[in-house]
């Protein structure tokens, strides 16, 4: 058990939601948890989701009490955007990011690592989200949201998942036009993903899973 990687089918759907949740539930079974958020854009102080994600882990691992946010992300950029576009300077280096994560990885028995947006969200010109996971060679969780156009989204990064050969599993955040989710896309996840779940209902029974598959 060494790492996690938490994506979704694009911004603001629950990933870091579900990051703190992901923490507080293997906290609870004895694992020694730790978090890394390598790139957060849209930081004009600080980067409020490592804060958040920092402040989770700090309740459980004595190993990262004494750091800051900023010692759990790799870069942070002050343009709302896709890492290569807020990255102005052209600063990113990808042996950054992943010294970032080595060294966060030997502070805990499971890092969860909490992507920039969606999969196919550029790093560089010419490396991604799901090129990061892939070459982690991790288990991903694909968030997906409740609104109306969601199974569009939903599929196509499970098809972009499944082309890369990585290993993942997928959940809904049931949020955005929830009460509308049950007529106008559930309909079809239990049709073609029976086993389709949420991350409000079973992302306990996840954290169960993945222990027991490592």
């Amino acid at each position: 058990m060494k790492s996690l990687f938490i994506t979704a089918t694009n911004t603001d759907i629950g990933k870091t939601y579900t990051t703190v949740k992901l923490i507080e539930y293997f906290a609870q079974t004895g694992i020694c948890v730790g978090v890394c958020k390598p790139i957060e854009t849209g930081v004009t102080n600080e980067p409020l989701d490592a804060k958040l994600l920092l402040e989770t882990v700090q309740k459980y691992n004595n190993n990262f009490k004494t750091l800051q946010p900023q010692d759990i992300t790799a870069y942070t950029f002050k343009l709302p955007a896709a890492p290569f576009c807020a990255d102005i300077n052209k600063q990113i280096k990808l042996e950054t990011i992943k010294a970032k994560i080595d060294e966060l990885q030997s502070l805990c028995d499971l890092l969860i690592i909490e992507g920039a947006g969606g999969l196919m969200v550029p790093i560089t010109a010419n490396y991604s989200m799901i090129d990061l996971a892939k070459e982690l060679n991790t288990m991903v969780l694909l968030v997906t949201p409740s609104k109306l156009g969601s199974i569009n989204d939903t599929l196509l990064s499970i098809e972009a998942l499944k082309n890369r050969k990585i290993t993942f599993d997928w959940c809904v955040n049931l949020y955005e036009d929830r009460e509308k989710f049950k007529e106008v896309t559930q309909p079809f996840y239990d049709e073609v993903f029976p086993e389709w779940w949420s991350v409000q209902k079973q992302l306990e029974n996840f954290v169960q899973k993945y222990q027991t598959t490592k």
